[in-house]
């Protein structure tokens, strides 16, 4: 049986490795794909795999390649050996991948779109789910709380929605860097400003009309905080972010006639919505190339695990190299 390299999280805090395993072979509905690049999600990666403890499953070790079909199963009808494709997978040189349901995890990618922005595409779609969601008017004044790259994206993806202006905050400087190179009307660096007063500020008062929270996990519970004071009256808050368990702290004397939303809420199948975040990569709608801090070889994944982790103030978006 031919051997690959994938990554796994063992037992103990940060425990990423390279190990090698058997090459998957795909089952009827599936794809084998060779990876050719996949991308590091900063924040669910590392806050819901590498801190944790115990040992988590080789499966959701990332989510976000794109490669090349090696093999195709004998009920898949859209992709054959040589297509080039999105895989929803972990990182690994090779992996499987279902074509099945509203949701597949192999989609076929077009020409135009090379594998290095095509990583993005589980993210952006998310992106453009979310922003699709958000109760927005337009000439509405948003702001976008984190500047990771989920909150890079949603500051994109939102402009379809006509707002007025979009305010982005971080505490990191280079990601606020990055967000105004890609269009904000504004970038807070909250470790240097009150973001609330700064926000304030700039709505003559008022507060903003809607504020997307993107930070999460436990600095998220202060950004929830800071989100309920820099909110207009009737403004509304959408929660993107995952907090890991953490009980967030609503404060009703600020929230009434307020309106809070989280995730997504539409009908239209999540294909669907691939392929638009596919057309946004393509047209660079939503640029992706700034977001890109490093880029270093699939077969040390684990160092950049680490480096993510150790230098946030350095590194944002990893995208691994999986060329022979």
């Amino acid at each position: 049986m031919s051997k690959m390299k994938r990554l796994e999280k063992h037992e103990g805090f940060g425990n990423v490795k390279m190990v090698e395993a058997d090459i998957p072979t795909p089952a009827a509905d599936e794809v084998l794909g060779k990876v050719k690049r996949s991308l590091i999600s900063r924040g669910s990666e590392l806050f819901m795999r590498y801190v944790k403890e115990g040992p988590v499953e080789h499966d959701i070790m990332g989510y976000s390649d794109a490669g090349v079909i090696i093999e195709a199963g004998s009920e898949v009808d859209n992709l054959k050996p040589g297509d080039r494709a999105m895989l929803v997978r972990p990182h690994a040189e090779y992996v499987t991948a279902s074509v099945k349901g509203d949701a597949p995890r192999a989609v076929p990618i077009p020409d135009e779109l090379s594998f290095e922005r095509a990583v993005f595409m589980p993210l952006t779609t998310s992106a453009i789910l979310w922003m699709d969601t958000t109760p927005i008017i337009e000439g509405d004044i948003v702001v976008i709380l984190g500047q990771g790259i989920v909150g890079q994206l949603c500051a994109q993806a939102v402009r379809k929605r006509k707002p007025g202006r979009v305010i982005t905050v971080d505490a990191q400087e280079i990601r606020c860097g990055i967000s105004r190179e890609l269009g904000c009307d504004e970038s807070i660096n909250c470790s240097k400003v009150d973001s609330v007063e700064r926000v304030r500020e700039l709505t003559g008062g008022k507060g903003a009309d809607v504020v997307i929270e993107c930070v999460g996990g436990n600095a998220g519970l202060k950004s929830f905080e800071q989100a309920q004071r820099m909110l207009k009256n009737d403004g509304v808050i959408h929660l993107i972010a995952l907090y890991h368990g953490a009980p967030l702290e609503l404060d009703a004397s600020r929230f009434m006639n307020k309106m809070l939303i989280a995730g997504i809420r539409v009908s239209e199948p999540r294909l669907n919505y691939f392929h638009k975040a596919a057309q946004a990569l393509v047209d660079e709608t939503v640029r992706v190339e700034p977001l890109i801090t490093h880029r270093m070889p699939g077969l040390k994944a684990d160092e950049a695990y680490h480096l993510l982790y150790n230098n946030p103030d350095e590194a944002l978006g990893v995208v691994l190299e999986w060329d022979d």
